[in-house]
Protein backbone atom coordinates (compact mmCIF):
# COMPACT_ATOMS: atom_id res chain seq x y z
CA UNK A 1 0.00 0.00 0.00
CA UNK A 2 1.65 3.20 -1.22
CA UNK A 3 1.55 6.35 0.85
CA UNK A 4 0.40 9.52 -0.96
CA UNK A 5 2.89 12.34 -1.45
CA UNK A 6 2.01 15.36 0.68
CA UNK A 7 1.69 18.70 -1.12
CA UNK A 8 0.55 22.29 -0.57
CA UNK A 9 -2.22 23.95 -2.57
CA UNK A 10 -0.83 27.44 -3.22
CA UNK A 11 -4.29 29.00 -3.29
CA UNK A 12 -3.91 29.06 0.49
CA UNK A 13 -0.92 31.39 -0.01
CA UNK A 14 -2.33 33.23 -3.02
CA UNK A 15 -1.59 36.70 -1.65
CA UNK A 16 2.08 35.73 -1.52
CA UNK A 17 2.51 34.46 -5.10
CA UNK A 18 1.34 37.44 -7.13
CA UNK A 19 4.80 38.39 -8.39
CA UNK A 20 7.80 36.32 -9.41
CA UNK A 21 9.74 37.74 -6.45
CA UNK A 22 7.04 36.76 -3.96
CA UNK A 23 6.62 33.35 -5.59
CA UNK A 24 10.35 32.80 -5.12
CA UNK A 25 10.17 33.82 -1.45
CA UNK A 26 7.15 31.63 -0.80
CA UNK A 27 8.70 28.56 -2.38
CA UNK A 28 11.88 29.22 -0.42
CA UNK A 29 9.85 29.12 2.79
CA UNK A 30 8.06 25.93 1.70
CA UNK A 31 11.35 24.32 0.68
CA UNK A 32 12.70 24.92 4.17
CA UNK A 33 9.60 23.17 5.57
CA UNK A 34 10.40 20.14 3.44
CA UNK A 35 7.69 20.64 0.83
CA UNK A 36 8.51 19.00 -2.51
CA UNK A 37 5.19 19.32 -4.36
CA UNK A 38 2.62 22.08 -4.81
CA UNK A 39 -0.57 22.83 -6.68
CA UNK A 40 -0.48 26.16 -8.49
CA UNK A 41 -3.67 28.17 -8.14
CA UNK A 42 -4.36 31.88 -7.72
CA UNK A 43 -0.91 32.82 -8.99
CA UNK A 44 -0.13 36.26 -10.39
CA UNK A 45 0.27 37.19 -14.04
CA UNK A 46 3.89 36.42 -14.83
CA UNK A 47 5.23 33.98 -17.42
CA UNK A 48 4.90 30.24 -16.95
CA UNK A 49 8.52 29.89 -18.04
CA UNK A 50 9.53 32.04 -15.06
CA UNK A 51 7.31 29.99 -12.78
CA UNK A 52 9.04 26.85 -14.02
CA UNK A 53 12.48 28.28 -13.36
CA UNK A 54 11.55 29.20 -9.79
CA UNK A 55 10.06 25.77 -9.16
CA UNK A 56 13.29 24.13 -10.33
CA UNK A 57 15.38 26.50 -8.23
CA UNK A 58 13.71 25.19 -5.09
CA UNK A 59 13.44 21.55 -6.14
CA UNK A 60 9.64 21.73 -6.04
CA UNK A 61 7.27 20.17 -8.58
CA UNK A 62 3.77 21.23 -9.60
CA UNK A 63 1.47 18.22 -9.41
CA UNK A 64 -1.69 19.96 -10.68
CA UNK A 65 -3.21 23.41 -11.31
CA UNK A 66 -6.49 25.27 -11.08
CA UNK A 67 -7.29 27.40 -14.14
CA UNK A 68 -10.35 29.07 -15.61
CA UNK A 69 -12.76 26.85 -17.54
CA UNK A 70 -13.70 29.56 -20.04
CA UNK A 71 -10.06 30.01 -20.96
CA UNK A 72 -9.76 26.27 -21.47
CA UNK A 73 -12.58 26.48 -24.00
CA UNK A 74 -11.03 29.45 -25.79
CA UNK A 75 -7.25 29.12 -25.46
CA UNK A 76 -6.39 25.54 -24.58
CA UNK A 77 -3.36 25.29 -26.89
CA UNK A 78 -1.63 28.15 -25.07
CA UNK A 79 -2.52 26.66 -21.68
CA UNK A 80 -1.00 23.33 -22.70
CA UNK A 81 2.26 25.07 -23.55
CA UNK A 82 2.18 26.92 -20.23
CA UNK A 83 1.81 23.63 -18.39
CA UNK A 84 4.73 22.17 -20.30
CA UNK A 85 6.79 25.12 -19.07
CA UNK A 86 6.07 24.18 -15.45
CA UNK A 87 6.32 20.44 -16.24
CA UNK A 88 2.77 19.76 -15.04
CA UNK A 89 0.53 17.19 -16.73
CA UNK A 90 -2.72 17.83 -14.81
CA UNK A 91 -4.98 20.83 -15.42
CA UNK A 92 -7.87 21.45 -13.06
CA UNK A 93 -10.79 23.81 -12.52
CA UNK A 94 -12.02 25.10 -9.17
CA UNK A 95 -15.67 24.35 -9.95
CA UNK A 96 -18.23 24.42 -12.72
CA UNK A 97 -19.34 27.88 -13.89
CA UNK A 98 -22.37 29.14 -11.98
CA UNK A 99 -24.59 28.96 -15.05
CA UNK A 100 -23.86 25.23 -15.39
CA UNK A 101 -25.10 24.16 -11.97
CA UNK A 102 -28.82 24.76 -11.97
CA UNK A 103 -30.42 21.74 -13.55
CA UNK A 104 -29.83 18.50 -15.40
CA UNK A 105 -29.74 20.18 -18.82
CA UNK A 106 -27.05 22.72 -17.91
CA UNK A 107 -25.01 20.08 -16.10
CA UNK A 108 -25.03 17.84 -19.16
CA UNK A 109 -24.00 20.77 -21.35
CA UNK A 110 -21.05 21.35 -19.01
CA UNK A 111 -20.15 17.66 -19.11
CA UNK A 112 -20.06 17.70 -22.91
CA UNK A 113 -17.72 20.70 -22.93
CA UNK A 114 -15.51 19.27 -20.18
CA UNK A 115 -15.22 15.91 -21.93
CA UNK A 116 -14.08 17.80 -25.03
CA UNK A 117 -11.39 19.63 -23.08
CA UNK A 118 -10.32 16.39 -21.43
CA UNK A 119 -10.06 14.61 -24.78
CA UNK A 120 -7.69 17.22 -26.16
CA UNK A 121 -5.64 17.24 -22.97
CA UNK A 122 -5.29 13.46 -23.10
CA UNK A 123 -4.11 13.72 -26.70
CA UNK A 124 -1.35 15.96 -25.34
CA UNK A 125 -0.41 13.67 -22.45
CA UNK A 126 -2.40 15.59 -19.85
CA UNK A 127 -5.57 15.21 -17.78
CA UNK A 128 -8.61 17.37 -16.99
CA UNK A 129 -9.56 17.49 -13.30
CA UNK A 130 -12.61 18.81 -11.43
CA UNK A 131 -12.51 20.26 -7.89
CA UNK A 132 -15.76 20.17 -5.93
CA UNK A 133 -17.44 22.40 -3.38
CA UNK A 134 -20.60 21.59 -1.42
CA UNK A 135 -23.16 22.58 -4.07
CA UNK A 136 -22.42 19.48 -6.16
CA UNK A 137 -24.07 17.43 -3.39
CA UNK A 138 -27.33 19.40 -3.25
CA UNK A 139 -30.33 17.58 -4.71
CA UNK A 140 -31.49 18.82 -8.09
CA UNK A 141 -35.00 19.44 -9.34
CA UNK A 142 -35.76 15.71 -9.62
CA UNK A 143 -34.91 15.41 -5.89
CA UNK A 144 -33.17 12.11 -6.62
CA UNK A 145 -29.70 12.93 -7.89
CA UNK A 146 -27.16 15.63 -7.15
CA UNK A 147 -24.72 17.23 -9.57
CA UNK A 148 -21.89 15.00 -8.40
CA UNK A 149 -23.89 11.91 -9.37
CA UNK A 150 -23.96 13.18 -12.94
CA UNK A 151 -20.27 14.14 -12.90
CA UNK A 152 -19.27 10.66 -11.73
CA UNK A 153 -21.74 8.65 -13.79
CA UNK A 154 -21.99 10.57 -17.08
CA UNK A 155 -18.50 11.96 -17.66
CA UNK A 156 -15.98 9.93 -19.65
CA UNK A 157 -13.41 8.35 -17.27
CA UNK A 158 -10.86 8.67 -20.05
CA UNK A 159 -11.22 12.44 -20.14
CA UNK A 160 -12.66 13.61 -16.82
CA UNK A 161 -10.95 13.24 -13.43
CA UNK A 162 -11.49 14.68 -9.97
CA UNK A 163 -9.79 16.75 -7.28
CA UNK A 164 -12.09 15.80 -4.39
CA UNK A 165 -12.15 18.16 -1.42
CA UNK A 166 -12.92 16.22 1.76
CA UNK A 167 -14.18 19.21 3.77
CA UNK A 168 -16.64 20.33 1.10
CA UNK A 169 -17.85 16.75 0.66
CA UNK A 170 -18.43 16.50 4.41
CA UNK A 171 -20.10 19.92 4.50
CA UNK A 172 -22.30 18.79 1.60
CA UNK A 173 -23.65 16.02 3.79
CA UNK A 174 -21.79 12.98 2.46
CA UNK A 175 -19.03 10.74 3.74
CA UNK A 176 -15.79 11.65 1.96
CA UNK A 177 -14.58 8.04 1.97
CA UNK A 178 -17.73 6.84 0.18
CA UNK A 179 -17.30 9.52 -2.48
CA UNK A 180 -13.61 8.71 -2.95
CA UNK A 181 -14.50 5.06 -3.56
CA UNK A 182 -16.92 6.13 -6.31
CA UNK A 183 -14.06 8.08 -7.93
CA UNK A 184 -11.60 5.20 -7.77
CA UNK A 185 -8.92 5.45 -10.45
CA UNK A 186 -9.89 9.03 -11.33
CA UNK A 187 -8.05 11.02 -8.65
CA UNK A 188 -4.46 12.23 -8.82
CA UNK A 189 -4.70 14.89 -6.09
CA UNK A 190 -6.94 14.78 -3.02
CA UNK A 191 -7.58 18.02 -1.16
CA UNK A 192 -7.32 17.93 2.61
CA UNK A 193 -9.26 20.74 4.24
CA UNK A 194 -10.87 20.95 7.68
CA UNK A 195 -13.56 23.05 9.31
CA UNK A 196 -15.23 23.58 12.67
CA UNK A 197 -18.75 24.69 13.53
CA UNK A 198 -19.22 27.37 16.21
CA UNK A 199 -22.01 27.66 18.77
CA UNK A 200 -24.14 29.57 16.27
CA UNK A 201 -23.79 26.90 13.61
CA UNK A 202 -21.44 28.88 11.39
CA UNK A 203 -18.66 27.07 9.55
CA UNK A 204 -15.07 28.21 10.05
CA UNK A 205 -12.06 26.73 8.29
CA UNK A 206 -9.31 25.53 10.61
CA UNK A 207 -5.86 23.95 10.35
CA UNK A 208 -5.87 20.26 9.53
CA UNK A 209 -6.79 18.05 12.45
CA UNK A 210 -8.54 20.86 14.32
CA UNK A 211 -12.02 20.34 12.91
CA UNK A 212 -14.81 17.85 12.30
CA UNK A 213 -13.51 16.00 9.23
CA UNK A 214 -12.10 12.55 9.91
CA UNK A 215 -8.84 13.12 8.04
CA UNK A 216 -7.19 9.95 9.34
CA UNK A 217 -9.97 7.89 7.80
CA UNK A 218 -9.64 9.87 4.55
CA UNK A 219 -5.87 9.29 4.56
CA UNK A 220 -6.32 5.55 4.99
CA UNK A 221 -8.79 5.51 2.11
CA UNK A 222 -6.34 7.45 -0.07
CA UNK A 223 -3.69 4.82 0.65
CA UNK A 224 -6.06 1.96 -0.17
CA UNK A 225 -7.26 3.60 -3.37
CA UNK A 226 -3.75 4.45 -4.57
CA UNK A 227 -4.29 8.22 -4.72
CA UNK A 228 -0.85 9.69 -5.54
CA UNK A 229 -1.08 13.10 -3.81
CA UNK A 230 -2.77 14.78 -0.87
CA UNK A 231 -2.68 18.60 -0.93
CA UNK A 232 -3.52 20.88 2.00
CA UNK A 233 -5.85 23.78 1.19
CA UNK A 234 -7.44 26.41 3.42
CA UNK A 235 -9.44 29.15 1.76
CA UNK A 236 -9.47 31.60 4.69
CA UNK A 237 -9.82 31.80 8.51
CA UNK A 238 -6.06 31.30 8.93
CA UNK A 239 -4.39 31.09 12.33
CA UNK A 240 -3.85 34.66 13.60
CA UNK A 241 -4.79 35.79 10.08
CA UNK A 242 -1.53 34.38 8.69
CA UNK A 243 -1.84 31.66 6.02
CA UNK A 244 1.77 30.61 6.59
CA UNK A 245 1.02 29.76 10.22
CA UNK A 246 -1.91 27.59 9.18
CA UNK A 247 0.18 25.99 6.45
CA UNK A 248 2.99 25.15 8.88
CA UNK A 249 0.54 23.74 11.43
CA UNK A 250 -1.28 21.69 8.80
CA UNK A 251 1.97 20.44 7.29
CA UNK A 252 2.97 19.06 10.69
CA UNK A 253 -0.34 17.22 10.87
CA UNK A 254 0.15 15.78 7.40
CA UNK A 255 3.60 14.53 8.31
CA UNK A 256 2.16 12.83 11.40
CA UNK A 257 -0.12 10.78 9.14
CA UNK A 258 2.89 9.38 7.32
CA UNK A 259 4.43 7.92 10.49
Amino acid sequence: MNKPVMAIQLYTLRDHIQTAEDFDKTLDRLEKMGVKDVQISGIGDFPAEQQGEILKKHGIKCCITHKGFERMLEDLDTMIEEHKAIECDAMGIGSAPSESRGNVRTIREFIEKANGVGKKLKENGMTFNYHNHAFEFHRLDDNVKCMMDFLIEETDPEYFNFIPDVAWIHYGGQNPVDVLKRMKGRVKVLHFKDYAVDENGFRKFVSLGKGVVNLKECYEAACELGIPYIAYEQDCDWKDGDPFLSTEESWEFMQSLLK
